[in-house]
C-alpha cells in the first residue's frame, strides 16, 4: 500500500467512509460503528495482553472533583488545556436575560458560574487518591478505560478535544514501577508491530504551559521519565504518539500519602494507549476498507 500523507484527505477519508461523524466543533466527532468496532477490537487485544497481570480494575466517570485537580497542582504546568465545568445558577431574571442573548447569539458565559467538578484531563489522576495508604509489598496495578477532555481543538483528526485511554497506573518501590515501565514499553512496541503498525519509541514530555514549562520539558526528557511509541499518521517526519509510558518519581507518593511497604515514600507509574489514535493509525496504514486488512490483523482484532 503506498502511503501518503495530508490531513485533509485522511480527515475526509474518515468522514466519507462513516467512519467519524463531524459535529462542527474542532477536535469533536462522532465514531461510527466500524470505527467503534475496530477500537473494541484493539481494546480487547489489550485485554489478552495484560491478562495475567492481575491488575484491579476500575471504571471512573470523565469527571473529577475541581479540589483533586487542584491537588496535584495540574493548572500550574497545563492551565491551557483544562476543562472547568460551568452551570446557571441564578434567579428567574438572569434565566431570562440568558435564553435571549443565546438566542440572540450573544456571549452568555458571564451568567454562568463554576461548578466542583472540571473534565477529567487525565485518566489516572482518579486513581491516585485510591492508593493512599500503606502498599502491599508487591504494590498495586489498576486498569481503566476512560474519557479524557484536552482543550486543544485542531482540523487534524488525531487531536481531539475527547478522547478514550486504556490506562494502567503501578505503585510501588521505583524499581518496581520502571521495571514495570520499561516491560510494558516493550510489549506496546511488540503489539502495535504485531498489527502490522510501523511503531518507533522516544522520550518525550509533556505539553507543559508557557516560558517556565520549557525547563520542566527539558527536565521531564533529561531524566528519561516519559516515553511514546509513535506511528506516522498524520505525517512521516512527526509520527504521532499512540501511546506514553510515563514515571512521576514521588510526586504522587508524596501528595496523597502513598507508601510502600517499609514505610517510603512510594513511586507511582502509568501507561496509556490511546485507542482513538490506535484505531486511526490502523485505517492510515491498511485503508479504510476493513475486508482489505490483512487477515493476521483482521483475526487479532476479531473483526
Amino acid at each position: 500500500m503506498n502511503i501518503t500523507y495530508d490531513v485533509d484527505n485522511f480527515y475526509q477519508g474518515l468522514v466519507d467512509h462513516g467512519l467519524i461523524i463531524p459535529s462542527g466543533a474542532l477536535g469533536v466527532f462522532g465514531r461510527g460503528a466500524v470505527f467503534e468496532q475496530v477500537l473494541a477490537g484493539f481494546n480487547e487485544v489489550i485485554d489478552q495482553v495484560a491478562r495475567d497481570d492481575g491488575a484491579e480494575s476500575q471504571t471512573h466517570p470523565p469527571l473529577i472533583d475541581r479540589a483533586l485537580l487542584e491537588k496535584v497542582h495540574y493548572l500550574d504546568s497545563f492551565p491551557h488545556l483544562c476543562g472547568a465545568i460551568h452551570s446557571f445558577s441564578g434567579n428567574a431574571m438572569q434565566a431570562l436575560a440568558l435564553a435571549e442573548r443565546a438566542g440572540n447569539g450573544q456571549p452568555w458565559g458571564d451568567l454562568l458560574t463554576q461548578t466542583g467538578v472540571t473534565l477529567t484531563p487525565a485518566a489516572c489522576y482518579p486513581v491516585y487518591p485510591t492508593f493512599t495508604g500503606t502498599l502491599p509489598p508487591e504494590g498495586r496495578l489498576v486498569e481503566l478505560l476512560g474519557w479524557v477532555y484536552r482543550n486543544e481543538p485542531s482540523p487534524e483528526p488525531t487531536r481531539m478535544q475527547s478522547f478514550r485511554v486504556r490506562e494502567f497506573i503501578r505503585a510501588g518501590t521505583a524499581d518496581q514501577v520502571v521495571a514495570w515501565r520499561d516491560m510494558w514499553l516493550q510489549r506496546g512496541l511488540d503489539l502495535l508491530t504485531s498489527l502490522g503498525l510501523p511503531v518507533t519509541s522516544d522520550v518525550a514530555a509533556d505539553p507543559f504551559f508557557g516560558r517556565g514549562g520549557k525547563v520542566l520539558a527539558a527536565n521531564q526528557i533529561e531524566q528519561r521519565l516519559k516515553f511514546e511509541v509513535l506511528v506516522p499518521v498524520i505525517s512521516l517526519e512527526a509520527p504521532t504518539a499512540v501511546c506514553s509510558f510515563n514515571f512521576h518519581q514521588q510526586h504522587f507518593g508524596s501528595t496523597f500519602d502513598i507508601r510502600t511497604a517499609d514505610g517510603a515514600v512510594a513511586s507511582t507509574a502509568c501507561l496509556g494507549f490511546g485507542l482513538e489514535r490506535v484505531t486511526m493509525a490502523l485505517f492510515k496504514h491498511h485503508g479504510f476498507d476493513i475486508k482489505a486488512w490483512p487477515q493476521s490483523v483482521r483475526e487479532q482484532l476479531s473483526l
